[in-house]
């Protein structure tokens, strides 16, 4: 179903100066940006205001709040912010992109949308572990959020997967809700930021353990343990477990890009240092890039980018 949540509710057209696919940070800054030019701008989202960020607890390494804040709660005043300078916004699924002419197609569900330029700020999702049993328990007992499925594992012992940012942050969430929690790693060490890893460390009922290649995730109606090979010494074992959280990285939004775009062999956007990518006319921002750090700063840095040279190129065309 398509929303418009326009401030005014006016008609969603269905030509546009821009339009930004993705509605998270990088996709709001642009929209915000694009809005302030004073030109005629649509962002599609597929799911909530904020994107990926939106389903993180609490967000502390973003400038401006000291005490941090929600990651939905920042994406709402986001697209708040967004809608106050023009920018329409709808709920719906890119399902393909022409991008062969100078006016780009923009393909929805049951609809299709015109364009002088598109920003590609569609984000990342979470990597899913393909091992025995991954498939078979996912949603049964395997999250890849815990914001969102954190009290259905109340008084429970679990496993979280990963030893990044991502892992930590939500491992020190969980402790609220579970009995205890073991960070099973793949490397010799936690790649989290050292504040994180210091705040993790001092709870008694969190176990860290390091060199594991995950063999199968075991049990018949639940979940039971987790098999792992040591990658150090070949040595296999069972972790014992209740319910898993997965934070091993994310997969790029760009299935509907394909054949359309430059990607990597990560499938990410390839962009130059002005984020454009190599069609005339589509620039790309936040997650959904071939880049070095992804956080909403960053993020947030790529939407302000995005849509200056966007603006530039609209002026440049006649736009």
């Amino acid at each position: 179903m398509i929303l418009n949540l326009d401030k005014n509710k006016k008609t969603v057209s269905d030509n546009y100066d821009a339009v930004i696919i993705g509605g998270g940070p990088a996709g709001l800054t642009a929209a915000i940006y694009l809005g302030r030019a004073r030109i005629k701008t649509l962002v599609i989202e597929e799911m909530i205001p904020g994107g990926q960020a939106a389903t993180t607890v609490r967000l502390e390494n973003y400038p401006g709040f000291p005490e941090g804040i929600g990651g939905a709660e920042l994406g709402s005043l986001m697209e708040k912010q967004a809608k106050n300078f023009g920018a329409d916004i709808i709920y719906d699924n890119v399902i393909d992109v022409d991008f062969k002419n100078e006016e780009k197609i923009i393909k929805l569900n049951k609809r299709e949308i015109r364009s002088k330029i598109v920003i590609i700020a569609s984000g990342a999702k979470p990597r899913k572990m393909h091992v025995p049993g991954a498939e078979e328990f996912e949603g049964k007992g395997i999250s890849y959020c815990a914001t969102c499925d954190g009290p259905l594992f109340r008084d429970k012992n679990i496993a979280i997967i990963g030893g990044g940012n991502s892992a930590i942050e939500e491992a020190i969430f969980l402790l609220r809700f579970v009995k205890s929690i073991i960070i099973v790693q793949d490397l010799p060490k936690l790649t989290a930021e050292k504040i994180l890893e210091e705040r993790l460390i001092k709870h008694k009922n969190v176990k860290l353990t390091f060199n594991n290649k995950i063999l199968s995730i075991n049990g018949e109606k639940e979940i039971k343990s987790i098999s792992v090979e040591k990658t150090n010494s070949k040595k296999k074992m069972d972790i014992p477990a209740e319910g898993i959280f997965i934070y091993i990285g994310y997969i790029p939004n760009t299935d509907y890009l394909k054949g359309h775009i430059e990607l990597d062999k990560f499938n990410y956007v390839k962009t130059n240092e002005n984020l454009e990518t190599n069609i005339k006319g589509v620039f790309a921002a936040g997650d959904v890039c071939k880049k070095t750090l992804r956080q909403v700063a960053t993020a947030v840095g790529d939407g302000a980018i995005a849509a200056f040279m966007a603006t530039k190129y609209l002026e440049n065309e006649g736009g």
